[in-house]
């Protein structure tokens, strides 16, 4: 990684410049395990001296812990960076496994207020609906979310999960900036439909999980074994016991790449996804999530590097044969409703 900052990107159609890369903040409050708060901070500031602007967090992370964390900083940075968060996922204190989605009117109006407050800001950059609950109509949702666009409240819609046909039609009421959804060298269900249909409407693609939670990385061979009580890789599917096994040995050419170019086995996979924008054709940001500035920087080293047409045949066949669902219930993505 030299001195100078990644290039930059235009968020949707007519949006900011973003760097190429973003930053997700969500294991800076829960799911990965304890986290260190000041060198959480100081992963903030030095992933905006190099370059990075969109910063992306959510309600439900910490059930709103993470704004809290990040309106610091947002403060101290307001006008420099593009700040998203999601609504969608509904949390109880009392019960900690609750999970519902709510995408009526006015459980959004509702969201919006306490994001904005939790954040400590007048405005929303890029603000997602998180997941899709079919039992509400789409046009009703997007429609509350376009009338926060309307008060100044919210500046860019997002969708996070959905499927081509559904971001086609949320298009049609508002336009929409961003898609939001899991894209790696493990998950390309995205490649369906969703992704055709961010090129036909210029949507910028946002790939969460680009790492693969860690698991493309290297970073833990079975999620059970070895990591800490609260992690919640330790109920994913793909991570653990036979799937594990079998999904780590289909790293092989991750590894064989990055020795050839002496990079990490995190770099090739990031550069991966990064080098969907030229095989699709659209803007892709995906925002890997760290709480440490040596990955950090790390992560952004993978936006200079270049995978060769023979290394991308070698890495083309991996997803297909991954075991395991991305998660233990699939209902609320957008793989359960193509």
């Amino acid at each position: 990684m030299t001195d100078d900052k990644i290039t930059t990107v235009e968020l949707g159609n007519g949006g900011p410049q973003v760097g190429v890369q973003g930053l997700g903040c969500m294991g800076m409050s829960e799911f990965y395990g304890d986290t260190d708060e000041a060198a959480a901070r100081e992963t903030l500031e030095t992933a905006l001296a190099a370059g990075v602007t969109l910063f992306d967090t959510a309600d439900i992370y910490g059930s709103g812990a993470n704004e809290t964390f990040l309106a610091p900083f947002v403060g101290a940075h307001r006008d420099e960076i593009t700040l998203a968060t999601k609504f969608a996922i509904e949390r109880r204190d009392d019960d900690p496994h609750y999970r519902a989605v709510r995408n009526d009117p006015a459980y959004i109006r509702k969201a919006v207020e306490e994001s904005l407050r939790r954040l400590d800001t007048e405005v929303i950059d890029l603000y997602y609906m998180h997941r899709r609950d079919p039992a509400v109509p789409l046009a009703e949702s997007v429609g509350a979310m376009a009338e926060l666009v309307q008060q100044g409240k919210v500046k860019q819609l997002g969708l996070s999960e959905v499927t081509g046909a559904e971001l086609r039609e949320a298009h049609a009421v508002h336009p929409i900036a961003a898609l939001q959804s899991e894209w790696s060298l493990f998950s390309r269900d995205v490649e369906l439909s969703a992704v055709p249909a961010a090129v036909e409407l210029g949507v910028t693609l946002v790939p969460y999980s680009p790492l693969g939670r860690g698991f493309l990385t290297g970073a833990f061979t079975d999620a059970a074994k070895e990591l800490s009580e609260g992690d919640f890789r330790k109920h994913q599917p793909r991570f653990t016991g036979d799937n594990a096994k079998k999904n780590a040995a289909l790293l092989e050419p991750v590894h064989k790449i990055a020795a050839a170019h002496g990079a990490s086995a995190a770099q090739v996979a990031l550069a991966w996804v990064q080098q969907r924008a030229q095989v699709h054709g659209l803007t892709v940001v995906p925002i890997p999530g760290t709480r440490k500035s040596s990955r950090l920087l790390e992560n952004l080293a993978a936006t200079r590097l270049t995978l060769t047409e023979g290394e991308l045949a070698q890495l083309e066949p991996i997803a297909g044969q991954v075991a395991g669902d991305r998660y233990p219930d699939m209902s609320s993505t957008a793989t359960a409703r193509e």
